[in-house]
């Protein structure tokens, strides 16, 4: 019997769905799920007749394969993983792969690729992007761990993966131990502000009286493949507004249940950023706006208890079109700017050396943030890899400053029409901070903490804003004596 390219165990939707995209590219898969009925029904149903051998005992599973092993995980993250990776060791040799194909936290699969680098077991932690659909069809894929594990596996995950409108594969070797996992992790991120981004948007437009079967033209609109917004979720926007519910005239949109839930990845971002100390607050408002939206019951309690009234503006369509679109499209760099920086904050911080560029450009297809802005971030890394931020590429910088009055124009309509824009205000503060040679609030902030702590402060120069050095170059820090009526100045040493 002919042995199996590459195993593949849980056979939840993305496990399934890996297995056969696999097995239609040309390869021999063997699958196992802790479950034998779930394994049971795949191979009688969607499995059958194709080059897929079903197992139902771990031994079985990994005597199947050829060597060196190949083994893909898809299970839940967490103990599970650790569990598979345990009952998997007896029958493992040097040399053998595992790749982690869940969400996991990234601290873990750094843990985990030294602890089966001790025993000689290859492993790679790999995010996969996409959804049912992706992972049949064509997933992005973000694959970190050893080189040459990755190489074991290299041309099956480019076989498998999403291909841009060039041709190019969505997938490459991202780095070591967690830096696929991260990846994903903030990947996952970045597509939260998206989708509270859009959610805002469309929040704003409902507000002004359009009807959603109006609201999903306009999304059509902007996802003609010229358009700087088009992207899958705009697409999927403006698909699944035209829905109707059960065959009324009702649409389906304005039945669901205003509940947003998530699974970690979003707040394993906002985690990851406030170790990093990476500001991040349009992928935060983002967690925190699904945080929100759990509480369905106290805000429907809050919102018999306080009646706000608010006046409305002069509407004109055109106008209120024109402005969302190029306030979204700000938000979006924003927001993308934000993620990119995490991500090179945790380049440094944990080694994994990311090209974002390259990131970007696996980003393309097959992933859930695919759009075409990713060409424009693409371009801009390849350009310059050392870019400070995103909003300093040249083409972004020129249409954030000259459209940056549209964001808080779309800002003021929608608090009038009394919608929150917790994302689309923290992008708008976001770029005003980051350009903001002095930071006022900061400031008072510094003197407050002197005052009641004696934490010290630094000081710019009397005739620019770049910060007071010695002759060494080494930035002076200072504290004044509050308590003190003179309130005498000293420089600190540390």
């Amino acid at each position: 019997m002919k042995k199996a390219d590459i195993g593949v165990i849980g056979m939840e939707v993305m496990g399934r769905s890996l297995a056969l995209n696999m097995e239609s590219k040309g390869y021999t898969v063997a699958v196992y799920n802790r479950t034998g009925e779930k394994t049971k029904a795949f191979a009688e149903g969607p499995a059958k007749g194709k080059n897929i051998i079903p197992t139902y005992e771990i031994k079985d599973f990994v005597e199947a394969l050829e060597s060196p092993k190949k083994i893909m995980l898809m299970v839940k993250e967490g103990a599970p993983v650790d569990a598979f990776i345990e009952t998997l060791l007896p029958f493992l040799k040097h040399g053998d792969l595992i790749i982690d194909g869940g969400n996991s936290f990234f601290k873990d699969t750094i843990r985990r690729n030294k602890y089966l680098s001790e025993k000689g077991i290859l492993f790679i932690g790999t995010g996969v992007s996409g959804g049912e659909e992706g992972a049949l069809k064509g997933p992005a894929i973000m694959p970190g761990g050893q080189k040459e594990a990755y190489k074991l596996i290299e041309k099956i995950f480019k076989d498998i993966s999403a291909k841009a409108y060039d041709g190019e594969p969505c997938v490459d070797y991202m780095g070591p131990d967690g830096a696929g996992h991260f990846v994903k992790t903030i990947h996952n991120g970045i597509e939260y502000g998206d989708m509270q981004l859009i959610g805002e948007v469309v929040w704003f437009l409902k507000n002004t009286g359009m009807r959603a079967d109006k609201i999903a033209d306009i999304m059509a609109r902007w996802n003609d493949k010229n358009d700087i917004l088009c992207s899958y979720l705009i697409e999927i926007t403006a698909d699944s507004m035209k829905q109707k519910h059960q065959g009324s005239d009702e649409f389906l949109v304005d039945r669901v249940a205003d509940i947003t839930r998530m699974k970690g990845t979003g707040t394993w971002t906002v985690q990851s950023a406030l170790e990093l100390l990476v500001p991040i607050p349009t992928i935060a408002a983002a967690v925190f706006s699904r945080e929100m939206s759990q509480d369905k019951n106290l805000r429907l309690e809050m919102s018999k208890k306080i009646s706000l009234t608010f006046n409305g503006f002069a509407n004109n369509p055109e106008e209120i079109i024109d402005v969302a679109h190029d306030a979204l499209y700000i938000a979006k760099i924003s927001s993308y700017a934000q993620g990119i920086a995490l991500l090179t904050a945790a380049s440094s911080a944990y080694n994994f050396n990311l090209n974002i560029g390259k990131i970007a450009k696996i980003w393309r297809a097959g992933c859930i943030i695919r759009a075409q802005f990713l060409d424009e971030i693409t371009r801009a890394y390849e350009a310059n890899p050392d870019l400070p931020n995103l909003l300093a590429a040249p083409k972004f910088a020129a249409f954030v400053s000259s459209n940056i009055g549209k964001l808080a124009r779309f800002i003021d309509m929608a608090h009038k029409c009394g919608v929150p824009t917790l994302a689309m205000s923290s992008a708008f503060d976001y770029i005003l901070q980051i350009t903001s040679a002095v930071m006022p609030s900061a400031q008072v902030s510094a003197l407050q903490r002197d005052y009641f702590g004696a934490h010290g402060y630094f000081k710019i120069n009397s005739d620019s804003p770049e910060l007071m050095v010695n002759n060494e170059g080494k930035i002076r820090e200072f504290h004044t004596e509050w308590l003190l009526p003179t309130r005498p100045e000293r420089e600190i040493t540390r």
